[in-house]
């Protein structure tokens, strides 16, 4: 049984006086223990308001959450605010985009670290510093012992990133969610912080949920990818197979502006057109239409199905055509 089951999840935002918005549309997917799932689309498709909408920490007001997130057989959705801040922590663990707004400002390090370790651990406030100096230095933050006392703006970039890590591990949850764990750092702590996490994959069987726009991300450390816009998963595949072979043509303008070392000295890059708000209601055709090279009049006016295609699942009407197949028909 898949650790993590998300079914057909949901988030309408609605303010008074305004259209509401549909931010997550019938999302659904598994995550097995020590997996690592990847979540992956421009900023807008809905990839933290999913993360948000599983860890039930979306505002009591202004939206509406539905379908079912089931973690171990308990619907997460279902239980009250009491039980969900008993798992969380404990069972499931969240990396916060932004390090700096998400941890507290005026509280040391160390005490943001041990009041974890005491709330879901039964630990003293003795063991749970123990235990703070053994994660920093975990995580790699020199002289952990010394930082305990720190607040977070006397902390790099990097350091506080490793702070949250640390935070998120300390119970050891069964699953963690990171969300653009690597935004805004440069690429030696980018690639230092996503070690730690394939690592902390590999020795506790943890999952992970990783949520990003940078497909080198994806690279490196997914196994399965969902590909989200406007707030549907439009492709879902294993890595290797979606970046040899990406089917829709949102994926494949992902790909193929990125730049590659193997490219010809001036070749230019080839962005996808126009923005993520240029799109149209799920409801009356693809959302991806009025972006997309490979639309077709149908693709305005029925909305397609996630469906098998191969070994990948896609929702679109003219899939791109893999190399392979047009190598074939030449």
């Amino acid at each position: 049984m898949a650790l993590l089951e998300v079914r057909d999840l949901s988030v309408v935002f609605q303010r008074k006086g305004e259209r509401p918005f549909t931010a997550v549309d019938k999302v659904s997917f598994d995550v097995q223990p020590g997996q690592t799932v990847g979540l992956v689309g421009e900023s807008g498709c809905g990839k933290s308001v999913t993360s948000l909408a599983i860890m039930g920490l979306l505002p009591k007001r202004g939206n509406k959450v539905t379908g079912s997130v089931s973690f171990e057989g308990t619907d997460l959705l279902s239980l009250s605010d009491k039980q969900l801040r008993d798992r969380r922590g404990r069972d499931l663990g969240m990396v916060f985009q932004d390090p700096l707004s998400s941890l507290n400002p005026v509280i040391p390090i160390g005490l943001q670290i041990t009041e974890v370790l005491e709330r879901h651990r039964g630990m003293s406030r003795k063991q749970a510093s123990g235990e703070a100096i053994i994660l920093l230095d975990k995580v790699g933050i020199p002289d952990p012992a010394r930082r305990l006392s720190e607040y977070p703006h006397q902390l790099s970039g990097g350091m506080r990133q490793r702070a949250l890590i640390a935070i998120a591990l300390a119970c050891r949850p069964r699953l963690l969610i990171a969300d653009e764990p690597t935004t805004a750092l440069d690429v030696t702590i980018q690639a230092q912080i996503l070690a730690l996490l394939r690592e902390l994959v590999q020795d506790t069987e943890t999952a992970l949920i990783m949520i990003t726009h940078d497909l080198g991300v994806v690279a490196g450390l997914c196994d399965e990818v969902n590909v989200l816009y406007g707030g549907r998963i439009v492709e879902r595949a294993e890595r290797h197979q979606l970046f040899a072979e990406p089917r829709h043509p949102y994926t494949h303008g992902l790909l193929a502006s990125i730049p590659r070392l193997d490219a010809e000295r001036g070749e230019k890059l080839v962005p996808i057109k126009g923005s993520v708000a240029d799109n149209i209601p799920w409801d009356g055709g693809c959302a991806f239409a009025p972006r997309c090279p490979n639309a077709l009049p149908v693709c305005r006016e029925s909305s397609p199905d996630l469906e098998p295609e191969g070994n990948t699942l896609l929702r679109c009407h003219n899939p791109v055509v893999p190399e392979a197949q047009k190598a074939g028909a030449r």
